[in-house]
């Protein structure tokens, strides 16, 4: 009998990994979901495929809880979702060392500490696979769309998807990224969404549907590793 894989997804109580999270269970995984106050968002109930861990992603702490989890209560680790991100746009000089220090805490720490934990864990079983939610904005910036630092974080997370692929290929371990465009989630009020579709080629706010389908697509195409694959409708491409 097929044993359930389990995943990890963080930035779980809204958005994308919500929508992640839902379709997670519904396609028969084991999920532990993360945010700060996950339990109490509402967003998502704890089941026998579902458990909940709030926490500050950006600690360690916060990160083995995540993976023992996984390993206690579903008995193994097969998918990490690195989805929890926040976006601070403005001109660079405006960039303050508290803005500084949010984004890297989030999109850097988050990223480290919990791809560490779930890497040790993936080696021991000999297969796993990470997938980290990027922005497109790391490849092709647009102009009227100041967001430097963000890109420097979520550029430094492509990067190291690619370093980490060919460091763990030998290990069964898979690494990739989806580089987003402006996707229809509660960060983007509905006032300001005439505006986002035309920062694409395709001119259209993505779907939250659409990104799970890309990490579904990752997870099962087992040849593919040190892939970032854009869903944003055309902005990777260049200028339009």
């Amino acid at each position: 009998m097929a044993t359930k894989k389990t995943a990890i997804v963080t930035g779980a109580s809204s958005g994308i990994g919500l929508g992640l999270t839902i379709a997670l269970i519904e396609h028969g995984y084991h999920v532990v979901a993360n945010s700060r106050h996950i339990t109490e968002a509402g967003t998502l109930v704890p089941s026998k495929d579902l458990a909940l861990v709030d926490g500050d992603i950006a600690s360690p702490d916060t990160a083995r809880r995540l993976v023992e989890t996984a390993v206690q209560r579903f008995g193994t680790l097969d998918l990490l979702v690195n989805n929890a991100g926040i976006f601070i746009p403005k001109p660079f000089t405006d960039y303050t060392t508290e803005d500084f220090e949010r984004l890297v805490s989030t999109n850097l720490s988050g990223f480290l500490y919990v791809t560490q934990e779930a890497v040790r864990q993936m080696k021991q079983q000999g297969v796993g696979h990470v997938v980290n939610i990027t922005t497109t904005l790391a490849d092709q910036p647009i102009a009227g769309v100041p967001a430097a630092i963000p890109v420097l974080t979520k550029g430094g997370l492509n990067a190291v998807t690619a370093a980490l692929a060919i460091e763990y290929a030998a290990e069964g371990i898979r690494f990739n990224a989806i580089g987003a465009g402006i996707i229809d989630t509660p960060m983007h009020k509905p006032e300001t969404h005439g505006f986002l579709k035309t920062l694409h080629p395709i001119q259209r706010i993505g779907k939250v549907s659409e990104i799970v389908d890309a990490v579904f697509y990752l997870t099962n195409a087992t040849f593919v590793t040190g892939e970032v694959l854009h869903v944003d409708g055309g902005a990777h491409a260049g200028k339009w």
